[in-house]
């Protein structure tokens, strides 16, 4: 397993010192450093490249930011498409760093949660799918694969539970499409959460860990030997990434609900999340 922090952790929106954020993730510890993409007008390929180079840390696998007006499933037609060419350059930036997975939830805006019509709710499962096939062919032909990844009820009325994201995954019918699973929202929405990681075996592509308040790994209520397992049993040994977030970060703060600080520091919460990690899964 390859552990890695997101960052969140340290910054929002990503990309104005990224020597620094790739240096301190490696001084910490850390394999991989995995770049949440906000704002593409901060992001500075070169920069980005050269840092890499210099600080030996993976990039394998980056996250998009999935708002209002990139919704491939939204009713906006113009929010469709500029979902679709925002996963595009999610795929094209993958392969300019070497990133070998997009993921997040990609299938709908977070924070997008209301009660919807059998009708409304069968248009968007369209619209979904119909722009993920085009967003999987796209990053299939550049080598990268995305993982869609459920969210809690209160982020989104889509795709919550690993039996709702496999549905979604057989309807794109490609094989670049997985899971990213994470801790936090199968918490709250899987009864079960060792049996919905085994149920998603052979399409788990990233994997984000963080406690059941979105803080410090292991400072929480988790059965992690039994997550663990469940891990092994799935056949899956590449990225373990925390995702926790910076009080600073404003994009998100609502749709993720961040009214309070998670740790004592940052770089407490990604040094003892580590360490805890490093027990659980080596």
């Amino acid at each position: 397993m390859k552990f890695g922090i997101s960052s969140y952790v340290f910054t929002s929106p990503f990309g104005s010192d990224p020597y620094g954020q790739f240096k301190k993730a490696k001084d910490l510890g850390f394999d991989i450093y995995e770049i949440a993409v906000e704002d593409f007008s901060f992001i500075d390929v070169n920069k980005i490249c050269d840092a890499k180079q210099q600080t030996g840390i993976d990039l394998s696998s980056m996250c998009g930011a999935f708002g209002e007006k990139n919704d491939i499933s939204s009713e906006n037609s113009e929010y469709r498409k500029a979902g679709v060419q925002y996963l595009r350059d999610l795929v094209d930036l993958a392969v300019a760093i070497d990133a070998k997975v997009v993921a997040g939830p990609m299938y709908a805006s977070v924070g997008k949660a209301r009660m919807t019509t059998p009708s409304e709710k069968a248009q968007q499962w369209s619209w979904a799918v119909e722009n993920m096939k085009i967003a999987a062919d796209y990053a299939g032909e550049n080598g990268v694969r995305l993982a869609i990844e459920p969210l809690n009820r209160f982020e989104t009325d889509f795709i919550n539970t690993v039996e709702q994201g496999l549905e979604l995954i057989d309807r794109i019918g490609t094989d670049n499409i997985g899971f990213l699973l994470d801790t936090f929202h199968m918490n709250i929405e899987e009864s079960n959460i060792p049996a919905a990681i085994r149920a998603a075996k052979g399409k788990i592509f990233d994997f984000h860990t963080c406690s059941n308040t979105r803080g410090t790994p292991g400072e929480d209520n988790f059965d992690w030997t039994a997550i663990s397992d469940a891990i092994a049993d799935a056949g899956y040994d590449d990225y373990c990434t925390i995702e926790s977030f910076t009080p600073d970060c404003v994009a998100i703060a609502k749709a993720a609900s961040l009214w309070r600080p998670l740790a004592e520091s940052p770089e407490a919460l990604a040094q003892n999340g580590l360490a805890f990690l490093k027990s659980v899964f080596q």
